[in-house]
């Protein structure tokens, strides 16, 4: 194979593995190259594209060399396989024990030591040690803000029609991004949340002066904690149905 930059082409080489990126085939491909790694390990694990994670609960000291014989095994796998990884990117979280644990990973001979993290990003939202959605909840929070500020220095007048495609296009996606998720239970945290979609209701014209329940009715929506029960109970019966749809099979 060889590159193109600017209609120049570098020298030959031979791949020994790898798609082109960007190919039709390569997501395709590389789940099929990913498809068994699950079967290298004991402990549950999950798998996303490129992102992997394996975990257990801990109780004793055994559980703990159960989980690091996971990690050495995937590093088996990635040498066997022929792939290469980071293990400066790789963390591990702690949620809800504090027996003393370390875990690591082999890299070209090198043992290395694995961050333990108390926050981490993932897939777009923001996970905790203790598994309070309040960092998610200030992030969303901010980005919705920003979106409306936004709004405010392009549209000088704002009716009622306008607001409908420009709020829940733009704004409201934010605030509710994988919220089944991370659903806020604190009375600050729903706050939080509940402020942006106020302050935008203000922005319509003629309402400014009239109660946020008075806003949200003449608007045609609902609060966003009435969206988020409302979230749960569809999502709720979409696992009831499930299930009866797997018993009856």
């Amino acid at each position: 194979m060889k590159l193109q930059v600017n209609g120049s082409f570098s020298s030959w080489i031979k791949g020994l593995s790898g798609v082109p990126q960007g190919s039709v085939l390569g997501p395709l491909l590389f789940l099929i190259y990913v498809h068994d790694l699950p079967d290298w390990v004991r402990n549950s694990i999950v798998i996303f594209v490129d992102d992997t994670k394996i975990w257990t609960k801990i109780q004793t000291l055994d559980d703990k060399e159960a989980l690091q014989q996971d990690l050495d095994r995937l590093v088996e796998w990635f040498k066997r396989w022929l792939q290469e990884f980071n293990p400066e990117k790789c963390k591990v979280m702690h949620v809800g024990h504090d027996i003393p644990t370390s875990y690591s990973m082999t890299d070209k001979g090198k043992v290395i030591q694995l961050d333990n993290t108390q926050l981490e990003k993932d897939l777009g939202i923001w996970v905790t040690n203790d598994l309070k959605p309040n960092k998610q909840c200030i992030q969303s929070t901010r980005k919705a803000q920003s979106v409306l500020g936004m709004i405010k220095r392009h549209f000088k007048v704002i009716d009622k029609e306008d607001f409908s495609a420009i709020y829940k296009t733009y704004v409201r996606l934010h605030l509710e991004y994988c919220v089944q998720a991370w659903s806020p239970h604190l009375k600050k945290d729903i706050a939080c949340l509940e402020a942006v979609q106020r302050q935008a209701t203000k922005m319509v014209q003629g309402m400014k002066k009239l109660s946020y329940e008075c806003r949200l009715k003449q608007l045609h929506i609902h609060s966003l904690e009435q969206r988020r029960i409302r979230g749960h109970l569809t999502e709720t019966f979409k696992k009831n149905t499930k299930g009866q749809r797997t018993n009856q099979c």
